[in-house]
């Protein structure tokens, strides 16, 4: 019968702390490698045995699952606030690492969902729709803004619209003056506007 291993991954920008148990519970090896594709595989692939891997959510997370997936047994990425042992006692890249092989081990980890490239990058579009919007929302505010600060009404959509610009900006001759602000204004919006249009035809309706 195939041994297991258990191997515990504490990763960083630049490396990645590594502990590897047994199926008893042995430590049975510790080092640091880089936190290259080439290097993790290497280290991978001159294991032998069932191989489960662990570590912790973070910014290398989803490179990292996928690059481990194919080569190993059982990836588990986990949510360190939902596991409060890896909380407990010291700290420190090589103490965490042990203590991820360990709870591997142990089937105490806290699994977060980790699907396929296509499913992050439609979270990813996602994230980046809803920042756009944001940001629209805050440009079009502060240029109605500049009108209302002249008691100038300025309801509805055609101030933010190019082609109302000349009639907008010769609403009140002061307001051409102090320049900055308002053309700025009307300046800067136009490319949030322009992706806050777009987006929404790449996503899922």
């Amino acid at each position: 019968m195939e041994s297991k291993k258990y191997i515990g991954m504490d990763v960083h920008q630049a490396s990645i702390s590594v502990a590897v148990r047994d199926d008893v519970g042995k430590l049975v090896m510790e080092c640091i490698i880089e936190t290259k594709a080439a290097t993790v595989l290497e280290f991978i692939g001159g294991l032998r045995g069932n191989l489960w891997v662990a570590f912790e959510e973070g910014t290398s997370a989803a490179w990292l699952y996928d690059l481990l997936k194919p080569h190993v047994a059982r990836v588990v990425v986990c949510d360190p606030r939902k596991n409060a042992l890896l909380k407990a006692g010291n700290k420190n890249d090589r103490v965490d690492a042990r203590k991820l092989s360990e709870l591997l081990r142990a089937g105490l980890l806290t699994p977060v969902y980790h699907g396929d490239a296509g499913v992050r990058t439609l979270q990813e579009l996602s994230r980046s729709y809803l920042t756009v919007t944001k940001d629209l929302t805050r440009v079009m505010n502060r240029l109605k803004a500049v009108y209302r600060s002249w008691a100038i009404p300025c309801a509805g959509q055609k101030v933010y619209s190019p082609r109302h610009r000349a009639g907008w900006l010769g609403v009140r001759p002061r307001i051409q003056t102090s320049g900055v602000v308002l053309p700025g204004g009307v300046k800067q919006s136009e490319p949030i506007m322009f992706h806050g249009q777009k987006l929404p035809a790449i996503l899922p309706g």
